[in-house]
């Protein structure tokens, strides 16, 4: 399988056929749509089932993408499948606490000091407006463009500049709340 085929041209050989196509596509955004399901539910578990299920609805339904819309498009099914999820435990009220915690022996100080930093910076964004977390992870922890973004959230590029904006603000905020300045970032 050629790597450097677009997602568009892979999906198309997909639609064509090629098993290949799809594994390539799913290899290709796998680890990248986890992270963000993670982010969403705070649950590993949940996030794989949803990614499963998101990959689901494209591999085996066979949506029409437009072009260049692929990514956008399998974010978007992701989003919605996580807010269903949210809804649907708020409902039921079936909240998990997550069990990341490392074994005493095997870790190193810098490897502590990262945990410490990574996990002041998820709090300080869990702070901040659900809006604005939302965009910057779209657009800084998932690599999409501005115009992707604004096809997964549904709203325009320039609120999308807005919503980066006020975010970056309200972190840089929660941050400094915390004794965190640019300098130590």
């Amino acid at each position: 399988m050629d790597i450097q085929l677009s997602d568009d041209e892979l999906y198309k050989r997909y639609l064509k056929g090629d098993a290949a196509s799809g594994d390539a596509l799913m290899l290709k955004y796998g680890d990248m749509l986890m992270a963000y399901l993670t982010s969403f539910t705070g649950n590993e578990c949940d996030a794989e089932d949803l990614m499963l299920d998101c990959f689901t609805v494209i591999l085996v339904d066979k949506p029409k993408i437009g072009d260049g819309a692929f990514k956008a498009y399998l974010f978007k099914v992701a989003r919605h499948k996580a807010c269903r999820l949210y809804r649907k435990k708020v409902r039921l009220n079936e909240f998990e606490l997550p069990e990341d915690i490392p074994e005493e022996d095997s870790v190193p100080e810098k490897t502590l000091l990262e945990k410490e930093r990574d996990d002041l910076l998820r709090n300080c964004l869990e702070s901040i407006a659900p809006q604005y977390r939302e965009a910057l992870w779209l657009i800084y922890f998932m690599g999409l463009s501005y115009e992707e973004a604004s096809k997964v959230l549904g709203c325009s590029k320039k609120r999308i500049d807005n919503l980066l904006s006020n975010g970056k603000k309200s972190l840089k905020a929660e941050l400094e709340k915390e004794g965190i300045t640019d300098t130590d970032i």
